[in-house]
């Protein structure tokens, strides 16, 4: 079935939404707000449908050219043929539209949005999955196959030439591998596989090689075993298969906004959950008379202790966040802030209910997906917390990804 149909929004997910001829909302990919599109319905529900553009009728004047050859194909980026202020101005529409909707706030309170330096080629880390033939690419729009690429326009220069010096033997039995490069330009590749002992193969490429195997267990195979990178004049250590942030420009951004968030206060407690690799506690730490700091990744933990070395009133505890934080809260004097950053799930429900009974005065909430963000605010408050500022971030330009942080207080 075929419709012609007007985009009134996009929505989180990076679609835009009409409605058809019956009034059910229908998502159309790579459309904008205002555009008239005829639409092949490619899945119909009872309540709602998907489409495809088959013509578009009435383009938006906010419409540019896609650069990237593969865009509408590949699943990497959602964003390239809107201009960038108009991605931004999607973004903040869609947090406050998320915020509303699944939060209950009508009028959150969001100052607006922190734009990347870079629009294109920003990523320090790029992560390939790997066809039957061994080629690099990234998951179509539908999920179900790898798309090679012979572009990408998001990793940082030196790692798109690396990219496209990859030779990897269908035989290696890999599934997916990952290029990055630090601050000292030094590159490194993570190659994933399906077996325990690392593939025999060879590399000659001027980077460092680790091997991931399914346990999540990293094998360095040749060159250097961790990352540095330089985060506002500090160095910290990250092994290959931790997790960094991909837009340090962005991030240094975000990272000065929260520690404007944090009270000059004398004595002052903080417990961190997800913690990661220290990105916020090794400055938190300079602030604070005791730090106490919860994260599950064991590579993680590793270059916590390296990060945090220096410091004897920081502690932390290797596990995941609902099961150390019930205990915790039972044994740690009530922290005057609580700063977390948990993945895209959001706060677990024991996570959430802990967080609540300690009862702390501050929270500042580091959240990459509004919805979840929206979701666990909208308890905190029903728990008797206010939110007082969102504050988003574009980390991922031409994609729909929005990072955002959260400021929450209470009367205690």
């Amino acid at each position: 079935m075929n419709e012609a149909i007007t985009i009134t929004k996009c929505v989180y997910g990076g679609d835009g939404m009409g409605r058809l001829a019956d009034g059910r909302a229908v998502f159309v990919p790579f459309t904008l707000p205002g555009e008239e599109v005829l639409v092949e319905i490619v899945e119909d529900t009872r309540n709602f449908a998907r489409g495809r553009v088959l013509q578009l009728l009435t383009p938006s004047s906010r419409r540019v050219p896609a650069p990237c050859p593969h865009f509408g194909e590949c699943g990497g980026c959602h964003y390239q043929h809107a201009s960038y202020p108009t991605q931004l101005a999607l973004k903040l529409e869609i947090l406050a539209d998320q915020l509303a909707r699944l939060g209950g706030f009508s009028s959150p309170p969001i100052s607006g949005i922190t734009p990347s330096p870079k629009i294109w080629n920003y990523r320090n880390h790029v992560q390939f999955h790997l066809n039957a033939l061994g080629q690099p690419g990234y998951m179509d729009i539908s999920g179900t196959q790898v798309v090679p690429i012979s572009q990408c326009w998001l990793p940082l220069p030196e790692l798109e030439l690396l990219r496209t010096q990859l030779d990897l033997s269908p035989d290696a039995n890999l599934t997916r591998v990952s290029l990055r490069q630090d601050s000292l330009e030094e590159q490194f590749i993570l190659l994933e596989g399906m077996e325990e002992i690392a593939p025999e193969m060879s590399l000659d490429l001027p980077a460092s090689v680790s091997y991931q195997s399914p346990d999540g267990r990293a094998i360095t195979l040749a060159g250097q075993d961790q990352l540095v990178y330089e985060v506002l004049g500090k160095q910290l250590i990250i092994s290959p298969e931790s997790f960094f942030q991909v837009n340090l420009s962005v991030a240094e951004k975000m990272l000065e906004y929260v520690l404007s968030l944090v009270p000059e206060q004398k004595g002052l407690r903080i417990l961190e959950l997800y913690s990661g690799a220290g990105f916020f506690s090794a400055f938190l730490a300079e602030k604070c008379q005791e730090l106490t700091a919860v994260e599950s990744s064991p590579s993680a933990c590793y270059d916590f202790a390296a990060n945090l070395d220096a410091y004897d009133h920081v502690s932390l505890y290797e596990g995941a966040v609902e099961a150390v934080l019930p205990a915790l809260a039972e044994e740690l004097q009530t922290p005057d802030l609580v700063l977390l950053d948990p993945p895209r799930a959001g706060l677990l429900p024991a996570a959430r209910k802990a967080l609540q009974t300690l009862n702390s005065a501050r929270i500042i909430y580091v959240s990459c997906d509004p919805s979840t963000l929206a979701r666990d605010l909208k308890h905190l408050c029903e728990a008797g917390y206010a939110l007082q500022s969102v504050r988003a971030f574009d980390m991922f330009p031409q994609t729909y990804h929005i990072e955002a942080v959260a400021a929450l207080t209470r009367d205690k």
